[in-house]
């Protein structure tokens, strides 16, 4: 998820600060912002699932029908790979970083009379986000007056349930706010592409040689936000039948095609790190009423091809970060699957299909990497 740090922030990223938390409650806030609604628009217990509720959205797949409506999208029985290649130079937000070694070379061997070796790997990573990138129910909270404030009110420095600590006290997971809860049951839903390049092209918001949306400085920068209109006309463009609960939301910017799945490979390094500068400076995504939108039809998942999926620095309210990520995550247990090829879907003109996948089961992480599979 990209950040900007100009813009005044609520959002709490889901890593270990145990440094600065070592020397507060539970009910105490964190130093910097305080953002209020969750307490008093009462986020929690969750509208749509209850109060003990911690996998969110992931629910609508112990509904057969959610599961029916999506493989009835699937007409010509074939399937397509959706997830970015995971490398060093791939394009990821602020210092995270992708490394991975081969020890031994090989690592061990020959035995046997057959003279058998083998290789392992060794990976060094944000290992929840980095690259295609799931945003698990312990990534995103609010710092409120009340303390940190996670879906269905979680609190990570709630003693019971809160942080696991392993050895002088570091943090080694997050409690029931880990990525596991989702991956009980991961996602089998009915999936909508929305190409927003072509739309923006149409409504001539972009020029027609464009290959993805610019990257939007403020809210007036409308060619780069995609809101709860643009949405309606994109379905009306594309002949999708309305969006519905449990159905799984796809994004096309074309900021993703700077690494997309075939071009990545035979890019130089130069073109990796053109991709990763473009990646900080920003991103066209979705607008707030878009995060509304979806909100209120309690979809089951939110894909794109960028670093967050949200329109930032500028959206339709200014100086909120990622608002999505705290409208939808937070308030609604929406969850949220970033740097996802959307490329390969549109230029296939796969605009409804079935997703299939699931997280890691990564006890208490905060989300988990993944190859997301769309049969059509």
């Amino acid at each position: 998820m990209y950040f900007n740090k100009k813009a005044v922030t609520a959002v709490v990223i889901g890593v270990s600060m145990s440094i600065q938390m070592a020397h507060a409650g539970a009910n105490d806030p964190l130093d910097g912002p305080v953002y209020d609604a969750p307490i008093d628009e009462n986020w929690a217990p969750s509208k749509y699932w209850g109060a003990d509720d911690k996998a969110g959205s992931a629910n609508h797949m112990k509904n057969p029908e959610n599961v029916k409506r999506a493989l009835s999208t699937v007409k010509k029985f074939k399937a397509i790979s959706v997830g970015k290649y995971y490398h060093r130079e791939a394009p990821a937000f602020g210092p995270r970083g992708w490394n991975m070694t081969i020890p031994g070379t090989p690592t061990g061997g020959p035995f046997g009379a057959n003279a058998l070796f083998y290789h392992d790997e060794l990976v060094t990573t944000e290992i929840g986000q980095i690259q295609t990138q799931f945003d698990g129910p312990g990534h995103i909270g609010v710092n409120t007056s009340n303390g940190m404030f996670l879906y269905n009110g979680f609190n990570p420095m709630n003693p019971e349930n809160g942080y696991e600590r392993g050895a002088g006290g570091r943090v080694v997971g997050l409690g029931d706010a880990g990525v596991e809860h989702v991956a009980e049951t991961g996602f089998v839903c009915r999936l909508v592409v929305l190409d927003a390049v072509a739309y923006k092209k149409k409504i001539g918001q972009i020029s027609l040689s464009a290959e993805m949306l610019p990257i939007p400085k403020t809210s007036a920068d409308v060619g780069g936000i995609v809101t709860a209109d643009d949405i309606d006309g994109i379905l009306k463009m594309q002949g999708l039948s309305p969006i519905q609960s449990g159905d799984c939301v796809a994004l096309h910017t074309g900021q993703g095609n700077t690494w997309s799945n075939d071009r990545y490979k035979a890019m130089s390094s130069d073109e990796r790190a053109a991709a990763r500068a473009m990646f900080a400076q920003g991103e066209p995504g979705f607008g707030y009423s878009a995060c509304e939108y979806f909100g209120e039809r309690n979809i089951a998942l939110t894909m794109g091809d960028t670093s967050a999926n949200d329109a930032q620095p500028g959206n339709e309210v200014e100086g909120w970060a990622v608002p999505c990520h705290t409208e939808l995550q937070v308030k609604y247990g929406v969850w949220n699957l970033e740097n996802v090829d959307t490329k390969s879907l549109v230029d296939g003109k796969i605009y409804e299909g079935a997703f299939i996948w699931s997280p890691l089961r990564i006890i208490g992480a905060t989300g988990s990497p993944g190859n997301p599979i769309v049969l059509y």
